[in-house]
């Protein structure tokens, strides 16, 4: 779409206002809003103005005035405000060099993409996140959800089929196509909406809507929906497992009808980049300490950075649900919904294109439980960091292959550790747990 026909677009749905939409370095979505009789053509030249100190990980006071500029490709109805409003999501500018801001988590996404057609590797990264969510028990009048009970059950038990459903509908609405949506496999009120693959930035752009939806669905049902990896204790969390593949000329680079899995060798590759960085990448795709709660042995979380055909329990799996070479695919499972899909998707392409460029065998795949292993067999298997810290540590000592291409930058990987160590890692080590309490309070 051109800024002509963005305009246009205004104008034939009696849209009276328009939502100015942009993303922090975390993934959090901030927006204002103009009149939309101020939304002209100028606008996508001359950019809107605002407080870059104000927003967590970007300027300084002394640094503040940046500058947003709407992408008219963006541009939707948003489906849940009285008054007609137009959603405009924007990139980020320095107002006095004009240059692209290098903490626009969209700039990085952009990069990226533009990094893996310089690469003559592929010329399109296609993503599809599951994101899952929870509301809690939406009712305790009987028919309960068993411990563990939640995949796939039907009504009465499963009370949130036209939560769902309302969901899905308000997707499409803004242009997001849905597969299939479901209650998820642990207690009551954790449920799953898929949505279709698409290339690397407009897949962020989308879940970033997909995550808008769902909240907002879910409040006017009288529910909150939260996305943390493991909001209650004891039972299974809510992981966000992205289906990754590499295209070139319109052919996929994944399948070898000969190889493990179907997997082509530029497949097998981009697992072994996967897994060799998984501890860096996991503080972009893994970014709280509460995604550490998920992280851990038991409940299914994919901790041992193997992979396997099939195996839901090593970190990368390989589906095998179609033979289509089209369908051949990675699955990397141990990000989580907490994650900027910007710059989690970044990396990971990263961390991929760098397996195949330095030619990284990943170790030998693994067609077994790997939760039942024997303690020797288990001990022999290296696993996801146990903490935001470690994981950024890691990211601190692994991020050369970010850099390439200019995609990731100094400046922006040691802000986002900076800030994370700071206002979440130190200050959840500073306060008391609740449990210490029964654990010490009668010592």
């Amino acid at each position: 779409m051109k800024p002509k026909e963005a305009v246009s677009f205004v104008n034939e749905n009696d849209a009276q206002i328009i939502d100015i939409r942009f993303t922090d370095l975390f993934g959090m979505w901030h927006h204002f809003s103009i009149p939309a009789v101020d939304f002209t053509e100028e606008l996508f030249e001359d950019g809107i103005g605002f407080d870059g100190s104000s927003i967590r990980g970007f300027q300084s006071i002394n640094e503040s005035d940046m500058l947003l500029i709407p992408d008219a490709d963006t541009l939707f109805i948003d489906p849940f405000t009285d008054v007609t409003t137009a959603v405009i999501i924007c990139d980020i500018e320095d107002p006095i060099t004009r240059q692209r801001y290098t903490r626009d988590p969209r700039y990085v996404a952009e990069k990226a993409e533009q990094y893996l057609k310089s690469t003559a590797l592929g010329d399109t990264a296609f993503f599809g996140p599951e994101a899952p969510w929870n509301s809690g028990n939406p009712e305790g009048r009987g028919f309960s959800m068993r411990f563990k009970g939640g995949y796939f059950p039907v009504a009465p038990a499963d009370k949130l089929q036209d939560v769902r459903s309302d969901m899905l509908l308000r997707l499409f609405d803004v242009g997001i196509h849905v597969e299939v949506h479901h209650h998820e496999v642990g207690g009551a009120g954790q449920c799953e909406i898929d949505m279709k693959f698409d290339t690397l930035k407009s897949m962020a752009d989308k879940l970033m809507k997909y995550k808008y939806v769902v909240k907002n669905t879910a409040f006017q049902h009288g529910l909150i929906a939260n996305f943390m990896p493991k909001p209650i204790f004891g039972d299974n969390g809510s992981g966000m497992h992205v289906h990754l593949s590499i295209w070139k000329n319109g052919e996929t680079q994944m399948y070898d009808e000969g190889g493990y899995a179907g997997l082509s060798e530029t497949a097998r590759f981009m697992v072994g980049g996967l897994l060799k960085h998984a501890p860096a990448l996991l503080a972009f795709c893994a970014p709280t300490t509460n995604s550490y709660r998920r992280l851990v042995p038991g409940y299914e979380a994919p901790i041992n950075l193997m992979y396997s055909q099939r195996n839901r329990s090593a970190c990368v799996r390989i589906p095998m649900y179609s033979k289509s070479k089209k369908t051949k695919r990675i699955e990397f499972r141990a990000p989580d919904p907490t994650a900027n899909p910007y710059l989690a998707f970044s990396a990971l392409l990263m961390a991929g294109l760098d397996g195949i460029q330095n030619r990284i065998e990943p170790p030998k795949p693994m067609d077994k439980d790997l939760y039942e292993l024997p303690p020797i067999e288990k001990a022999q298997i290296p696993q996801t960091p146990g903490s935001l810290r470690a994981t950024l540590s890691a990211l601190a000592e692994d991020h050369d292959f970010l850099m390439k291409g200019d995609v990731f930058t100094q400046d922006l990987i040691e802000t986002y550790i900076e800030y994370k160590l700071l206002n979440e890692c130190d200050a959840v080590d500073l306060r008391p747990h609740p449990f210490e309490f029964q654990l010490y309070a009668d010592a």
